[in-house]
């Protein structure tokens, strides 16, 4: 079995947050139904790359899911997806607020339907509050929450950080909710509706640098590759390449001197303890600058792994998928696809040593599985799904509808 077999989950979002949440609950055994627009998720389109005629970023979040295809600005199509809800544990959706109520399918209308179903929206600010109706995306979460103006070299403009961060912590929120609501739910019985937001998502990780500010009322500031707290606990650049030094505690530092071959430095009293080092942050970090520019990433990743002293090197994507632990940790994985062929994605996250997760579909192809969840799931007859289709409210090719019955 896997952590979450026998959860249905129908999914209305698109691009990244929610399709993350859901690819993540479908890696954990939930039957995960995609229900896409006649248009289909965004992201179909969003490239290049494309890896045949498939989009790589779609490929990339959108694995165990089937997917179907619903007009919900049709009456008969609204019909159908609340016949879904009826025997659903679980509907996400990241529209902007009011989408669903617009479209007659809000909270307390899927409730009616259903009232142990559990609804996660993910938005950019949240169903409540003044920014409430705002359009929210990922780079101004980042920028509002805070995390831009921490981010960057000293004395340069603020640099966002090179993913979607916002968007993908959102996605694990709403994760972390979903799994809290059915915990609780066998204890009341009901669902409930899980709030997750991109801007309160950025605030909730700041934890050590808002606990700076609340202390000392001075504003966080870029430290580069530094740590505000720790020194040296930074990128340092070699004769070749750049690594990473975690010193985080006094035995460790300790060890770092005697590995760069200056063991007194550990006791020098500016230097012998971490609020030291913090004060004379500059001119401790010039001094090593000078130390490590003089030999390789290797040797010194060689020279710090041999004192046990913390390290690692800043890799590229080439050097990541070729990791000797990463492969072991299966954080590369190919799926066949129909249209794309083999394709490579990251793995899966967690590892459960009793119930683990696997990867059972492919990315889908847009409505690939509408006829087959219409039959299976509501035992809808061959001239009930023509029907549908001559009225618009669900897309399907007619040897589509041959094919399974």
């Amino acid at each position: 079995m896997k952590p979450l077999d026998g959860i249905k989950v129908i999914d209305l979002s698109r691009i990244l947050s929610g399709p993350f949440c859901t690819m993540i609950l479908g890696d954990f055994g939930a039957e995960v139904i995609k229900v896409e627009s006649p248009e289909g998720d965004d992201t179909r389109g969003w490239g290049p790359p494309f890896v045949g005629e498939e989009s790589a970023y779609f490929l990339s979040i959108n694995r165990n899911k089937k997917s179907i295809v619903i007009n919900l600005k049709t009456e008969e199509g609204r019909e159908i997806f609340l016949d879904l809800v009826k025997d659903a544990d679980v509907v996400v959706e990241n529209f902007r607020p009011g989408t669903l109520k617009r479209l007659k399918i809000d909270y307390n209308i899927l409730k009616s339907a259903n009232p142990k179903i559990i609804l996660a929206s993910i938005s950019g600010y949240g169903q409540t509050g003044p920014y409430s109706n705002k359009p929210g995306y990922d780079v101004i979460a980042q920028g509002m929450g805070g995390l831009t103006s921490v981010t960057g070299e000293p004395g340069q403009p603020p640099v966002k950080v090179g993913f979607s961060v916002a968007d993908i912590g959102a996605g694990m929120w709403a994760i972390i909710g979903i799994q809290s609501a059915l915990l609780a739910r066998q204890h009341t019985g009901m669902g409930q509706w899980v709030d997750v937001s991109l801007l309160d998502t950025i605030i909730s990780w700041q934890t050590y640098l808002a606990g700076n500010y609340f202390a000392s009322g001075e504003n966080p500031k870029p430290h580069g590759g530094a740590h505000p707290n720790i020194v040296p606990y930074q990128l340092f650049k070699s004769a070749d390449g750049y690594f990473n030094i975690a010193v985080g505690n006094e035995g460790l530092w300790q060890k770092f001197c005697t590995a760069i071959g200056n063991p007194e430095l550990a006791f020098y009293p500016k230097y012998k303890t971490n609020k030291e080092r913090i004060v004379n942050r500059k001119e401790l970090i010039s001094y090593l600058q000078d130390l490590f520019i003089k030999k390789s990433t290797k040797d010194w990743i060689e020279i710090f792994e041999n004192a046990g002293v913390p390290c690692g090197p800043v890799l590229t994507f080439e050097e990541i998928f070729k990791d000797p632990h990463v492969l072991a940790r299966k954080q590369l994985i190919e799926v066949d696809h129909p249209k794309a062929g083999t394709i490579k994605m990251t793995g899966i996250p967690v590892k459960f040593s009793e119930t683990p997760g696997s990867i059972d579909l492919h990315p889908p192809l847009l409505g690939e599985h509408t006829i087959e969840v219409l039959k299976e799931k509501l035992r809808l007859r061959k001239e009930e799904i023509v029907k549908l289709v001559d009225c618009k409210a669900i897309s399907a090719a007619e040897e589509e509808v041959k094919a399974f019955f």
